[in-house]
């Protein structure tokens, strides 16, 4: 079990899901992951689900709530900082816009939300009392965040004003790394892919990647990328869940 109990600055810390159907969204995850979840209320008639495996948080899930109409289910990625008020500051001064400014989130942290200059959105966690994701790449935990991006110069330039990355590229590739550790990718979107938005996308590690790909089948996701070789690394898939909400699955070479 890969454990965590701290995340360094601009590490990908967090997978976070909304969803059109709460409900749905447990009942598919958990029977494809094998997690279990928590519920607490976060509001008025608003419920914030926990998943976990083994009793240790992976992720979270909640329903897309009627001022957030028009937003598609997607996966969310938070990204640990020291300071989420100075974070959202470094990115609105390097051309992004502040959706939500920082703001506390009970004792368990303080966030805000972040969408790019191309368009992706993301999020900034400075921890309290909850870190993060407290496990970390191995099967059913997240393990990496990719951006698909229609300016990846103009992206890399954003990304490292705000934070501590450095960057190590393959081809049309670049890897972001923190300390020399890699946390997450970026990849131009391909013109074959049609219109795609900028996006960040969540990827969770699996043992098997063409098993849990056919499992996503079995209970109502889709295919968006077949299980695919990735050279030196790892195999991979791209999927949604019933509602729409993408994401992938990695399994790396040993």
């Amino acid at each position: 079990m890969v454990e965590v109990t701290k995340y360094a600055p601009g590490s990908f810390s967090w997978a976070e899901l909304a969803t059109s159907d709460a409900a749905g969204g447990k009942a598919f995850y958990t029977a494809l992951f094998g997690w279990t979840y928590v519920d607490s209320p976060s509001g008025p008639n608003m419920t914030y689900t926990r998943f976990q495996k083994n009793g240790k948080d992976v992720g979270a899930l909640y329903e897309i709530r009627p001022e957030q109409k028009g937003m598609p289910p997607n996966w969310g990625a938070y990204f640990t900082v020291a300071s989420a008020d100075e974070s959202a500051k470094k990115a609105a001064d390097a051309g992004g816009k502040v959706l939500m400014p920082a703001f506390d989130v009970m004792t368990f942290g303080r966030m805000a939300v972040i969408q790019d200059p191309q368009g992706a959105f993301f999020s900034l966690w400075e921890p309290r009392d909850h870190i993060g994701a407290q496990l970390f790449n191995e099967p059913a935990a997240p393990s990496w965040a990719e951006l698909q991006t229609t300016d990846a110069a103009g992206a890399e330039k954003f990304y490292t004003a705000i934070f501590p990355w450095t960057t190590k590229k393959g081809g049309d590739y670049t890897e972001w790394h923190v300390d020399g550790r890699g946390i997450g990718g970026m990849m131009p979107i391909p013109p074959e892919w049609g219109p795609i938005p900028p996006n960040w996308m969540v990827y969770f590690q699996t043992d098997d990647v063409d098993a849990t790909t056919a499992k996503v089948q079995s209970l109502g996701g889709g295919v968006r990328v077949p299980p695919t070789d990735i050279p030196d690394v790892g195999r991979f898939s791209v999927l949604h869940d019933p509602q729409g909400a993408t994401f992938a699955l990695v399994r790396l070479k040993p």
